[in-house]
């Protein structure tokens, strides 16, 4: 599927000079319907809507996973990180990625753990660290879930996470209570 114009909700942010780069890292998640294209629309339209200066760093292998805390019966996951340098701050990074869900099918009001098309969690930005109601950064469960870790030690391995240890550091420390994942797609 082709990326195509945002809606006016979701117009590119304007990309002010006073902004740092920073590193972030966006999570990819899809469950339902043809999982690949989803992944793949989702990553074109996130990169057709960032602002100028912001790149695409790296993308990590694509993985397939067991559900976690999910319905029994949730369809496997394809997971993948986007590794970026973005000069948009946070709170406009989270609506470009709710934007691209909205774009996507994902309604509005749905369960925890609800299978779906295409989930965009923002995983970090930069050292920034915030806990509110609509963002928490860096990602309130990140180092619980082998499905987050695993694709971002792909591209981010000693990557200094606020509060936390490296991905690296988190993955070896995690509990092996979780299905190993399945490399689905090593490049893409």
């Amino acid at each position: 599927m082709a990326a195509s114009t945002p809606d006016p909700d979701a117009r590119r942010p304007p990309s002010p000079l006073n902004l740092p780069l920073r590193r972030c890292a966006i999570g990819l998640g899809s469950n339902l319907g043809d999982r690949w294209a989803a992944l793949v629309e989702a990553r074109a339209r996130l990169l057709e809507w960032l602002p100028a200066g912001s790149s695409l760093l790296a993308s990590a292998p694509v993985y397939e996973s067991e559900p976690v805390d999910c319905a029994g019966d949730a369809p496997p996951f394809l997971n993948t990180v986007l590794l970026l340098q973005v000069t948009v701050d946070p709170d406009n990074l989270l609506n470009m990625a709710q934007a691209v869900e909205r774009a996507m099918g994902r309604p509005d009001q749905r369960g925890p753990n609800e299978p779906r098309v295409i989930d965009v969690d923002l995983l970090f930005v930069g050292d920034f660290c915030c806990k509110e109601a609509h963002l928490v950064l860096p990602h309130p469960r990140l180092h619980l879930r082998r499905f987050v870790l695993q694709p971002l030690v792909e591209v981010a391995p000693e990557e200094r996470l606020p509060g936390l240890a490296s991905p690296r550091e988190l993955l070896a420390a995690l509990a092996d209570n979780e299905p190993p994942l399945r490399c689905h797609a090593p490049h893409w």
